[in-house]
């Protein structure tokens, strides 16, 4: 993160954070920023849970630095299920590898799938601070589209099915299973699979689109878009923004050359706690208009810097995202 440089002019790298960097297992300054975050108005923290098969990786951030801390243990979070394994190493240096390579795909099945589920209900939907929605903890798979794929339609709805039984076997209820950015194939069957809602990541860019491209600009595309998302599944669309993008420390610099894929993506420009703002007020008004008995809006995220969304404070603005953030919940 820190050491990409500027690759076209008015390219706005390094980004760095007002606070320094730290230990995100270190429940001293996880508090600390949870603090900040909450006072700002952000209600819950929601963080990725990676499993495959059994293994885990960056548990430690959640179990330690997060719910170790006197704030976090406090404040309200979920976990969405990160269903591909993170890259080994970074920047990326090689071109010729294809985005998702093999050994970072994660293989499941029906009882794989149920044993996830027991983990994260005795580990976190036990828990008092844990985020409900409907009265239900929040649970969601980050690629819906591959889940669908490998286990196709009858697996998936046997999958579901068989979590749900596990839980109301085991006194947990039901869960609230959202469907993060499933594929135009895909939108139409998630709601007969067992999904209760459809919503995003990082729904900003376009993916295929040129190099450089204005987040006042696909703030409007994006606003335009949510309503068919729900209208094609049949079921609510939580929207979600981000406050920019930018994934170019995650690459290395390839200059004239660079590929046309991830992390070599297009950069956001333009990107300012002002047009975030009205975003997040834009997507407030249509949670409150579409859900009025439980609205809900994603942002990502508190602090993602390798790829250019982040809510924690900055060298260029300070507390401004934030208090973008609480001036949209406050006045949007």
């Amino acid at each position: 993160m820190t050491g990409c440089r500027p690759r076209f002019d008015g390219h706005l790298q390094p980004r760095l954070p007002a606070w320094g960097t730290y230990d995100d297992r270190d429940p001293a300054e996880v508090g600390r920023r949870v603090a900040l975050g909450r006072a700002h108005g952000i209600d819950a923290f929601v963080h990725g849970v990676f499993w495959c098969r059994g293994k885990r990786v960056f548990e430690d951030a959640l179990e330690q630095g997060f719910l170790g801390s006197p704030e976090g243990s406090a404040a309200p979070f979920a976990v969405f299920w990160a269903n591909r394994m993170p890259r080994r190493i970074l920047p990326v240096r090689r071109a010729d590898l294809p985005v998702i390579e093999g050994e970072r795909r994660v293989p499941t099945d029906v009882e794989d799938f149920v044993e996830l589920v027991r983990l994260v209900a005795t580990q976190y939907f036990a828990r008092a601070n844990y985020m409900q929605v409907e009265g239900r903890p929040y649970f969601a798979i980050y690629d819906s589209t591959f889940f669908l794929r490998e286990l196709g339609e009858e697996g998936v709805a046997e999958a579901i099915r068989a979590a749900r039984g596990w839980l109301a076997a085991n006194g947990f209820g039901d869960m609230f299973l959202a469907a993060i950015e499933p594929a135009p194939e895909a939108l139409g069957r998630v709601a007969a699979l067992g999904f209760d809602a459809v919503t995003h990541y990082v729904f900003l860019p376009e993916w295929k689109g040129p190099r450089l491209q204005d987040y006042a600009q696909l703030a409007a595309r994006r606003e335009a878009e949510w309503a068919g998302f729900g209208a094609g599944a049949g079921l609510p669309y939580l929207p979600a923004v981000a406050t920019g993008w930018d994934a170019s420390p995650r690459a290395l610099d390839f200059g004239a050359e660079r590929p046309g894929k991830y992390p070599w993506s297009p950069v956001v420009v333009g990107e300012h706690p002002q047009h975030f703002g009205a975003h997040l007020a834009a997507a407030l008004r249509f949670a409150r208009a579409t859900r009025p008995h439980d609205p809900l809006v994603f942002v990502a995220s508190w602090n993602e810097w390798s790829e250019g969304h982040h809510l924690e404070p900055d060298t260029r603005f300070g507390t401004g995202w934030l208090e973008a953030l609480q001036a949209a919940r406050e006045h949007g």
